[in-house]
This record gives structure tokens, sequence and C-alpha cells, in this order.
């Protein structure tokens, strides 16, 4: 199954707390985008957001609620990968980046200091990264060695059978998908499974697009992907996830196991980056985060992500408070 539209899913959730978030957003307007124009007297004007592909589909849900009551208020959600992502929103392309990781020292921060962005971050939801088969595959938990074997780039060309990796394992032909190399979900898989940020094999079906993974390992023989929680929930009828395990037994991908730290080491925080000029400036920004952040813990679950536990997300709104 492809993720198109979570409406059907979160509906429930607009009807009770919507009206609870937008009475509370009201009061800021500039230039041209005003809290008077909505048909329910919300804000009216745009959001731009872009970046992690794994993010997308919890922001894309929160616009789509808010829009769905206030259709005066256009987001527009891309997700051209957390590093893509933050290339625009350095740039001042974009009000909001979603990021599956937090922001390059190195890099991404002296570019959006280049460009005069001032940002907040705030903790959306937290990830249990996922690597995938076919439903009907054989193996059904493996090492982070395992996966190291298969991931490395000294492994190209190399390791293409799955008995290569280990003799009890089925004599398979291994097809790879996974994350491009703008992705964040790229940057800390490498980093955490074979050590360095970016070092990886090349030879795999790279991808922005999470669906695209769905649908090449759904349909492959012998495949194996990774990407994030959301997409395998989403797909679990066609795709099973391993249980990885990193010394300390098999432990299979789950809301418990990701905020209880026991899925190491690829549990992960998911964020979005908020421009603080446009949250001041841009009515219409100001009530789509405060909208999101006000209601994320039933978004999350709605959208079948991991809410964050209570002290995250008491530390996420006064982050909010402080800082926007």
């Amino acid at each position: 199954m492809i993720r198109t539209s979570l409406s059907h899913a979160l509906a429930p959730v607009a009807a009770v707390s919507l009206a609870l978030t937008l009475a509370a957003c009201g009061g800021q307007s500039s230039g041209d985008e005003t809290t008077s124009g909505g048909s329910d007297g919300g804000a009216s004007g745009s959001v731009a957001i872009d970046g992690s592909s794994t993010v997308f589909p919890l922001s894309d849900a929160a616009a789509e609620l808010l829009t769905g009551e206030n259709p005066d208020i256009d987001v527009t959600v891309g997700q051209s990968g957390t590093g893509g992502g933050f290339e625009s929103f350095c740039a001042g392309k974009t009000d909001i980046s979603d990021a599956s990781r937090p922001i390059d020292e190195e890099e991404e921060v002296p570019l959006c200091e280049e460009g005069g962005i001032e940002y907040t971050e705030l903790q959306v939801a937290t990830d249990a990264l996922t690597v995938v088969v076919p439903a009907d595959f054989e193996v059904s938990c493996i090492t982070t060695e395992q996966l190291k074997t298969i991931w490395e780039p000294a492994a190209q060309g190399k390791i293409t059978n799955w008995n290569q990796v280990d003799p009890s394992f089925p004599d398979q032909e291994l097809a790879l998908f996974g994350a491009g190399t703008d992705s964040g979900t790229f940057d800390y898989f490498t980093d955490e499974i074979n050590g360095e940020e970016g070092a990886s094999r090349s030879d795999y079906e790279a991808t922005e697009d999470d669906n695209v993974t769905v649908e090449g390992v759904s349909n492959t023989p012998g495949a194996m992907g990774y990407f994030g929680f959301s997409y395998f929930e989403e797909n679990s009828e066609s795709l099973k996830a391993l249980e990885i395990d990193s010394g300390e037994g098999c432990v299979a991908p789950s809301a418990e196991t990701a905020q209880s730290g026991e899925y190491t080491p690829l549990s992960r925080p998911l964020f979005i980056y908020v421009n603080k000029k446009s949250y001041a400036d841009k009515a219409a920004v100001a009530e789509y985060v405060d909208y999101y952040i006000g209601n994320l813990t039933e978004i999350a679950e709605a959208a079948e992500f991991i809410p964050l536990n209570d002290d995250q997300l008491s530390e996420t709104q006064s982050t909010l408070d402080g800082e926007l």
C-alpha cells in the first residue's frame, strides 16, 4: 500500500483538537497575511515546508487537518530529503524544514548563518529506523555486524547473496534498496551501522521517496531496504521488519522499544526546524506550527508515528513557548 492521504485516518483528531488549538492561536498579523481572512476567522496565507521523506507524512497530515478547517491557509510540503530541505531552508526558500537528524554543525549551521536564517528546533516524534524484507522471506533477525557486512563500502560487488552474510541464511540473491544521499535516514543509518556518516556501498536502488523502497522490496525476492517505522506500519502486509541484534538479543522495532531505548542503535528523534522570522511575521506559519505541536500526540498516533513521551512532549512545548 502506497501512502497517499491521511485525512481518513486523522479525521477524529480534527473534530476535537483543532477548534481548541485555533482558538488559542489568534492575534498575529503581518503584511498580506492576517488572522481575519479565513472562513473560520483564522489566518490566511502560505506555509512552505520541505525536507525529510520520513517526517513528510506527519507534517503533511498536520497540513491536511489544518487546511481542512481553514482553506485560506495554503500549506505545501515537499520531501527532497533532510539535506535538500536544509539547503532550501537556509536559503530562505521555505518556512519549515523537516529533518530526520539534527542540523549539521559544520555545513548547515554556517549555511543558515550566511543566509541570515534564525531557527528553532522542535522534536515532533521518535522513529525506529526499520530494516525490511519481503513478508514471506525466511530471515527474521539480523545483527548489526551482519548489516555492516551487507552495507559497508567494501561489500560493493562482493556481497551479492544472503548466504555470503551468514551460512544459515538462504541461498538467495541480495537486492538492496535504501535512502538517497540527501536523506537524513541515509546519514543516520550509515553512521550507526557502518561507523561513518555517508560510508555506504553505492550499488543499490537509492531514492528520496520511501514509497519506491516499499515497492522495490515488496516485489523483489531476496530484497532488503530501510526507512522510517511509519512506512513499515503502512505496508506491513507486504513487508517484514527484521529484528535487530546489537549484542543484547533480537529486538523488533516498535513504539515501545524505541521509546524505552531497547531498539538500538536505530531509534532516533525526528524534528521540524522553524524559521523564527516566518513564525513572527506570517500568521499562517504561526497557526500551522501551534496546531502541529498542540496536537502532536494525537497526530503522531493516528499517522502511525511513535509519539513523544511526556518529558519529550513537555520539552518541545516549552521550546515553542520560549523561543517562538
